[in-house]
């Protein structure tokens, strides 16, 4: 029997709330092990964390490059690491551990730059390693399914796509230095170009791409700063003509009062639609053209076999967050394992968001702040 996968995690200390969610993730399936870990730029930090998690103390490292050296000495070497980090440290994070011959699990957006985002695609593919990108919405079952209901052409050609994500939270806190957690998403030199737009626009974009496989052509983008005008955008309206001549509009909130995490998505074709909400995310709607809708759950006789072969719990569960995000790692731990193995990849083992995921998110970012920059004019993308 093969054993469990080790990793590292790069961020990510006790009082990390997305850190925390990662390793609930991974521990969901059990097919990897948390080994080693630099969780905070203060060494103290990293220990503290490390000794709550059960790890040894010698694989607690002062920083990443540490790490990294280490590790990649090491004959147990970690399989992957997991970056949890602030947005500015992914590139030489990520960078310094695809050199050192370990796959990557990174929090998105990948980079601060396109051109960033480009080099580790390169680098990934000159060492031979796995790269996953925490899209964690693509790991819900019914989006899933929808995917493949859209793939078998059940709503016909799509025409139209409406996707928003909104929130609040900016819109609760007068924060410029209050919110230690928050504030440095909206500060330039540690979020980067964008804030709301890189931070949950690229789920929306994400999404979008993972059921239809559209590409978009041109698109044209309003980013607001509505909190705090002299830092980073914390609204944003953006218009998208996709490449088989369809449309669509994205809406992206930090400012929306009333929207806790409210991220929902509608694909309308020439025969039919198909609507998911994640705060509602056991269902689908789906309508056809002279039928009535119906909405379908999880536990449905209709939804596919292999959707249901990835359940955590029956369905008549509700699937949370934490089960989704677990669905993404446990496609990319499986990718690992059968490589490790000497197995060939195919294109079906790879059904997580990869590296190229990573760069169109940062594509996608950077083309709504030069359309922004130009007063809100079309661009190529």
């Amino acid at each position: 029997m093969f054993k469990r996968l080790t990793y590292g995690m790069v961020g990510g200390s006790k009082d990390s709330q997305i850190g925390i969610v990662h390793r609930k993730a991974i521990n969901l399936h059990g097919k990897a092990e948390l080994v080693c870990g630099s969780f905070s730029r203060n060494f103290k930090n990293t220990l503290a964390t490390g000794k709550e998690l059960k790890i040894e103390e010698k694989r607690l490292y002062r920083n990443y490059e540490e790490m990294a050296e280490e590790e990649s000495k090491r004959p147990d070497k970690i399989d992957f690491v997991s970056i949890v980090t602030p947005n500015s440290s992914h590139y030489e994070v990520a960078k310094k551990f695809l050199e050192s011959g370990i796959n990557v699990m990174c929090e998105k957006p990948l980079t601060i730059t396109l051109k960033e985002a480009e080099e580790l695609k390169q680098l990934a593919r000159k060492n031979n390693l796995l790269f996953a990108v925490a899209y964690s919405y693509t790991g819900y079952s019914m989006l899933r399914y929808a995917r493949e209901l859209i793939k078998r052409g059940e709503i016909g050609e799509v025409r139209f796509i409406n996707g928003r994500y909104i929130s609040e939270w900016m819109a609760k806190v007068p924060f410029a230095g209050k919110n230690a957690r928050h504030e440095w998403r909206s500060d330039p030199k540690v979020s980067g170009l964008s804030n709301c737009v890189a931070d949950i626009g690229v789920h929306v974009n994400n999404v979008v791409s993972f059921l239809t496989g559209l590409k978009i052509k041109t698109l044209i983008a309003r980013m607001d700063k509505f909190v705090e005008p002299d830092r980073l955008d914390d609204n944003a309206s953006i218009l998208i003509n996709y490449d088989n001549g369809a449309e669509g509009i994205y809406w992206t909130s930090q400012i929306a009062v009333g929207h806790e995490n409210t991220l929902d998505i509608g694909i309308y074709g020439a025969k039919g639609s198909i609507e998911w909400s994640q705060e509602h995310a056991n269902y689908l709607k789906i309508s056809k053209v002279n039928h009535p809708f119906i909405t379908l759950s999880r536990g449905s006789e209709k939804v596919d076999d292999f959707i249901k072969n990835d359940y955590v719990t029956p369905g008549g569960h509700q699937e949370g967050y934490v089960e989704a995000f677990a669905r993404v790692y446990d496609k990319f731990i499986n990718a690992i394992t059968k490589k490790k193995k000497g197995e060939l990849l195919e294109q079906r083992d790879l059904d997580f968001p990869t590296i190229e995921d990573g760069v169109d998110g940062m594509r996608f970012i950077e083309k709504c702040i030069e359309s922004a920059e130009k007063g809100a004019s079309w661009v190529e993308f």
